[in-house]
């Protein structure tokens, strides 16, 4: 079962988008892929959400679908790693997924827990609050980001994980990443 956590042996040098929700890590792992002609992987949450059937009154994410979750997404990164040009974007990963648990439910699957600090990714790229709230179904708390951005990057500090913090508009986000990620590469 741990093999369905864990990340398949590659070359590719693996780049994670990470932070609160509604803060433009799409946005930034689609220009990414696309300045580095390669794959970027989608939040997978987003993807079980869409298809889950929402029962009202009922929690938008339960407990017990948390693996389910990480299952999905790290299935979705071993596949799209397959094809990917030398560097791999993904829109988030299983140590967010640990973040969200504690925050929502106080505790997290231990497996997931396990598997966020054993697989390897050269950067975290860290996004800032700085950018417009947008509403969808399944974002909630716009008040509460200053707090979780606290909470994300202090687990990056916890597990001494290399990361930067991008800030600022599109162009800026997008220039600052490119800069880090070309210094991994050795490209000046």
């Amino acid at each position: 079962m741990e093999k369905e956590f864990k990340q398949r042996n590659s070359s590719i040098m693996r780049v994670v988008l990470y932070g609160p929700e509604s803060t433009g890590k799409t946005t930034l792992a689609k220009q990414l892929a696309a300045h580095y002609n390669t794959q970027w992987v989608p939040e997978y949450m987003r993807t079980f959400l869409e298809k889950k059937i929402m029962v009202p009154g009922e929690e938008i994410v339960a407990y017990k679908e948390l693996e389910t979750i990480a299952k999905g997404q790290i299935e979705s990164e071993n596949t799209l790693s397959k094809t990917a040009n030398k560097l791999l974007f993904c829109d988030t990963n299983l140590l967010e997924l640990e973040v969200y648990a504690e925050h929502y439910f106080e505790r997290c699957p231990e497996v997931i827990s396990t598997y966020a600090r054993k697989n390897k990714y050269e950067l975290y790229i860290l996004t800032y609050i700085d950018v417009p709230w947008e509403v969808d179904a399944f974002r909630d708390r716009p008040e509460n980001r200053k707090d979780m951005f606290v909470l994300f990057e202090q687990k990056l500090i916890d597990y001494n994980l290399p990361y930067i913090i991008v800030k600022g508009n599109e162009k800026e986000r997008l220039d600052y990443a490119i800069s880090h990620i070309n210094k991994l590469l050795k490209i000046n």
